[in-house]
């Protein structure tokens, strides 16, 4: 899987000067579109669009420093339609126009070319199963909050804070399936999982009943999932467990995420501080 990713960034920067396809990088690194795309924000720690954009920025800012071309020649080769549009995405990367880059020889910010390599630890091992079910709904209260991938989320808090007993007393009582019970649901997540980019929030419950008038419902079809299990501290190794997913799971197993929601079942300890938590992710199996 590795090497096939590391090919998938060896054509990235063959065509940095051209139009890249993300189908054509999850063709060469054998999986979907969509599974390409979360993997290598998991591994990379960027996005896939905004390394590309680094990427060609960094080169581009070797060639305005070399005064080989002229601006707009350098802005049309890597795909900006006019010189006013790469000096925007110019400045926004190095911190300086190109015209005063290239008047004063300024400093400016480089992108490393990346690569990706397996470093076997063997500390630990993931609890997983896979679960195959049938369509379900979610049924519960929803917001549409901001992704944070470190420490608390406070629009989530905020919101779950906002629900009054009663109506947690009636949701509650709907969950009729596994996971049982409070669970949260993300859907409608931006490809790139960048911080901040926003998504559906689902505080309910897994049913087959109906939709109550005044709450909310996501019809999830029929599909496989990996359910991964997780004790530890809250929320640190609930986050930590959604990276570990990515980079380590999913390159040893032969599935490929799946679009869909992401469902967390937590339990936490009398004081807050630890959390046992289910993480069931939407899966298809890879060809052998």
């Amino acid at each position: 899987m590795l090497e096939r990713l590391n090919e998938a960034l060896e054509h990235i920067e063959s065509h940095l000067d051209q139009r890249i396809e993300v189908t054509e990088l999850a063709r060469i690194a054998v999986t979907s579109e969509y599974h390409f795309r979360r993997l290598f924000s998991a591994l990379a720690g960027i996005s896939l669009s905004e390394y590309i954009r680094r990427r060609r920025l960094t080169v581009a800012g070797a060639e305005v420093l070399a005064g080989e071309r002229t601006l707009l020649e350098i802005a049309v080769r890597y795909g900006y339609g006019s010189g006013e549009a790469f000096a925007r995405a110019f400045r926004g990367v190095h911190g300086v126009g190109p015209g005063e880059a290239r008047r004063t020889g300024a400093a400016l910010r480089s992108q490393p070319r990346m690569s990706f390599r397996l470093i076997v630890e063997g500390s630990s091992s993931m609890r997983y199963r896979v679960v195959e079910k049938e369509q379900f709904r979610v049924i519960g209260r929803k917001a549409r909050v901001p992704l944070v991938h470190e420490g608390m989320n406070p629009a989530i808090a905020d919101f779950v804070r906002s629900i009054d007993q009663e109506t947690i007393r009636r949701i509650t009582g709907l969950s009729d399936q596994d996971p049982e019970g409070i669970v949260a649901v993300s859907d409608d997540l931006d490809p790139s999982r960048a911080e901040g980019t926003e998504f559906d929030y689902y505080h309910g419950v897994v049913t087959g009943a109906g939709v109550p008038d005044d709450l909310d419902a996501l019809t999830v079809p029929a599909g496989t999932w990996a359910v991964f299990e997780n004790s530890g501290p809250f929320p640190q190794a609930l986050q930590y467990l959604w990276r570990d997913v990515f980079t380590q799971w999913f390159p040893s197993n032969p599935y490929q995420s799946r679009p869909g929601p992401e469902i967390l079942r937590t339990r936490l300890s009398p004081d807050a501080a630890r959390a046992d938590s289910e993480l069931w992710i939407p899966v298809e199996r890879t060809a052998v």
